[in-house]
C-alpha cells in the first residue's frame, strides 16, 4: 500500500485488473504507464481479545482512469488503528531504512498509531527537509498533517519545533523551481541523444530522467523512463540495472505481480552470478515481498529463507531491512511449513540464523513451536501483534498468519494422543473450553484432525483404525492383483500354444524361438515363460501365507 494515500482513498490492485496500464503512443510494450497504486488486501479473521487494536472499514472511491469494469470491483480497505505498540522504539526501528521507504513507513505509522503520530510526522518532515527533497508536494502534505496532529493532541509548537510547523514557502518554491529546471535539462539532453542515435547515451539519459522523476515522487514517470531503457541495454549489467530500478518503483507502487516478472527476467540474466552488488539476494527479498503481498506464504517463506547472509552486512535498506527478513520469513514458515521442513529449512539454516539473531523473539517463537511449548508461543505472538500491525507490508496479513499458526499448533498438540483433555488443552492455548471446541470442530470438519469430541466429558477422542479389517482389505486386494496377473499369464501361454503370437522376420536373431512352446526346448522365450510361471506360483504361495496369517486375528 502506498502510505501517501489516506485510508479512505481508493487503492488499485494490478493483479485483479484494477490498474489502468495503457501503452505509450511512441514507445513499445515496455513503455506502459501505470496510473494506479496497490490495493491493501483485507485480512481474514479478527483480532484477539488481548489486542488493543481496533478495526474500521472505509469504502474506496473511484480513481481517475478506471474503466466501468474496474469500478465494479471496488473493495473495502480495512484500517487497523493501534493504541500503542508494545515493543516499538521508533528511532531504532526507522534507522534501518533509507530513502522513500523510510518516509513511507513513518507516514504509515502516523496514520495508524495516534500515540506515535506527532513523533513519526516530525521525523518524516525532518528527513525530507534535511535531504533537500524535490518532492515538494509530499513535503507540504506532511507539514499540514503535522500541524493538524499537533492541534489534535494539544501539543504546543515549541515541543515539535516552529521551524517544522511553519511552512517554508521560499524553500518550497526554490525546490520546485530546481526540480523543473533539472527535468527540462534532462529531457533536452535525452532528445539530443535520440537525435544522435547513440544507444548507450539514450539508455543513460532515460535512467537519469527516471531517477529524477523518482526523487520528485512521480513514480509513474519514473517507471515509464526506466522501462524505455530496455531496448538500449547491451550488456547483462544494463539489464540488471533496468530490472532493479523497475522492481524498486513497482514495489512502491504496489504492483507486485510486475515485480515478479522482472525478478524472473533478472534471474535469467547470464551476468547475475558475477554481479558484485548482491543483486541475487535482493531479488529474493523482492520476490518474497511479492509473494507475501499476494498471500502465497509458503513461497514467500522459501524466498526469505534462501536470501543468504549477504543482506546482513549489506542491507537492502531502501526496500527491506534484515529485521524484516527475520520476521517475514519466520512467521510465513511457521504458518505453512510442516514440522520436518521447519527443522531443516529454518532452525538448521545457518544463513537465516544470522537474521534471527537480530530478532530474538522470532527465534524463541520458532523454537518454542517446534518444542511444542505453545503457551510461550502464544504469549510472544500476542505481545508483538500491535508492532506487526504497524508494518507496512505485514499488517494486512498478520491475522491470517496468526490464525494459520494457531491451527497448526492445535493439530500438532492433538496428533500424538488417543485422548486429550479439553480443559488442559484450553489452558495451554490460553482460551476457554467452548471456544476451543469450536476451533477443534472446524479442524475436524476440514479434515485436519481425525477425531471426535465428547462434549459431556470434555475429551477429544482420536479415531482408531480397525487393524484387522485393514489386513483383510489389503489381503483381498493383493489376491485380486495376483489373480489378474495369473490369468493374463495363462492367456499368454495359450496364445503361444495355438500359434496366435505374431512371429518376427526370419532375419532377426532368435526368430526360430518365436512361437515355441514355453515348456519345450532351450529358447529364450521358453526360458522367460518358465520364469514368469514360477513367479506366479511364488506369488500365489505368498497370497496363501498372508491369508493364513490373517486368520490368526479371528
Amino acid at each position: 500500500m502506498d502510505p501517501r494515500l489516506s485510508p479512505d482513498q481508493s487503492i488499485l490492485s494490478p493483479d485483479s485488473g484494477m490498474m489502468d496500464i495503457s501503452p505509450d503512443d511512441n514507445e513499445g510494450y515496455g513503455d506502459r504507464e501505470m496510473t494506479g497504486s496497490s490495493l491493501e488486501s483485507p485480512t481474514g479473521g479478527t483480532p484477539s481479545s488481548t489486542s488493543n487494536a481496533t478495526m474500521t472499514a472505509a469504502p474506496t472511491h473511484d480513481a481517475a482512469g478506471l474503466d466501468s469494469n474496474a469500478t465494479k470491483r471496488k473493495r473495502f480497505v480495512k484500517v487497523v488503528e493501534v493504541d500503542a505498540p508494545n515493543n516499538l522504539d521508533l528511532d531504532t526501528y526507522i534507522a534501518s531504512y533509507k530513502g522513500h521507504t523510510k518516509i513511507n513507513r513513518l507516514e504509515f505509522i502516523a496514520d495508524r498509531c495516534p500515540s506515535l503520530q506527532v513523533e513519526a510526522l516530525r521525523m518524516a518532515v525532518t528527513e525530507m527537509k534535511n535531504n533537500q527533497t524535490l518532492n515538494v508536494q509530499r513535503y507540504v502534505n506532511l507539514v499540514k498533517k503535522l500541524q493538524d496532529a499537533v492541534k489534535l493532541h494539544g501539543q504546543s509548537g515549541a515541543n515539535v519545533g516552529n521551524d517544522l510547523l511553519a511552512m517554508d514557502k521560499a524553500w518550497v518554491d526554490n525546490q520546485a523551481q530546481k526540480a523543473k529546471i533539472l527535468a527540462d535539462q534532462l529531457e533536452a539532453e535525452l532528445k539530443n541523444y535520440k537525435r544522435n542515435a547513440i544507444k548507450e547515451s539514450i539508455r543513460m539519459g532515460n535512467t537519469d530522467l527516471g531517477n529524477h522523476y523518482y526523487e520528485c515522487g512521480d513514480l509513474t514517470g519514473a517507471h515509464r523512463s526506466y522501462s524505455r531503457t530496455r531496448d538500449y541495454c547491451t550488456t547483462p549489467k544494463h539489464i540488471l540495472d533496468l530490472c532493479m530500478n523497475v522492481i524498486k518503483v513497482s514495489i512502491e507502487l504496489g504492483n507486485f505481480p510486475h515485480v515478479l516478472t522482472y525478478v524472473v527476467k533478472a534471474e535469467s540474466t547470464p551476468g547475475l552470478a558475477d554481479d558484485k552488488e548482491f543483486t541475487k539476494p535482493k531479488l529474493k527479498a523482492a520476490s518474497g515481498l511479492s509473494n507475501l503481498d499476494m498471500g502465497k506464504y509458503y513461497t514467500a517463506a522459501r524466498d526469505f529463507l534462501s536470501i543468504g547472509e549477504e543482506l546482513v552486512a549489506h542491507p537492502y535498506s531502501d526496500v527491506i531491512s534484515p529485521n524484516d527478513i527475520a520476521v517475514y520469513g519466520g512467521l510465513c514458515a511457521l504458518a505453512t511449513f510442516p514440522r520436518t521442513e521447519l527443522k531443516t529449512r529454518v532452525i538448521d539454516n545457518v544463513g537465516f540464523r544470522q537474521y534471527l539473531d537480530l530478532e530474538p523473539h522470532v527465534r524463541d517463537l520458532i523454537q518454542g513451536f517446534y518444542n511444542s511449548n505453545y503457551t510461550v508461543c502464544l504469549e510472544i505472538m500476542d505481545k508483538w501483534r500491535n508492532d506487526y500491525l504497524l508494518d507496512i507490508h505485514l499488517h494486512s496479513h498478520i491475522e491470517t498468519l496468526y490464525i494459520n499458526i494457531r491451527k497448526k499448533a492445535l493439530v500438532q498438540f492433538a496428533s500424538p494422543f488417543l485422548t486429550v483433555d479439553l480443559t488442559k488443552m484450553a489452558r495451554s492455548f490460553a482460551t476457554s473450553v467452548p471456544v476451543l471446541e469450536q476451533e477443534l470442530v472446524s479442524l475436524i470438519v476440514a479434515g485436519q484432525i481425525e477425531a471426535r469430541i465428547d462434549s459431556q466429558q470434555k475429551i477429544l477422542w482420536a479415531k482408531q483404525a480397525n487393524k484387522r479389517s485393514n489386513i483383510f482389505e489389503k489381503t483381498k486386494a493383493m489376491g485380486e492383483e495376483y489373480e489378474r496377473e495369473s490369468k493374463g499369464l495363462v492367456l499368454r501361454i495359450q496364445m503361444m500354444n495355438h500359434g496366435l503370437v505374431v512371429k518376427g522376420p526370419a532375419s532377426e536373431k532368435g526368430a526360430a524361438d518365436d512361437g515355441e512352446n514355453p515348456f519345450q526346448g532351450g529358447g529364450r522365450r521358453g526360458h522367460g515363460a518358465r520364469e514368469m510361471f514360477s513367479d506366479a506360483r511364488s506369488n500365489m504361495s505368498n497370497l496363501f501365507s498372508n491369508i493364513s496369517r490373517g486368520d490368526r486375528f479371528r
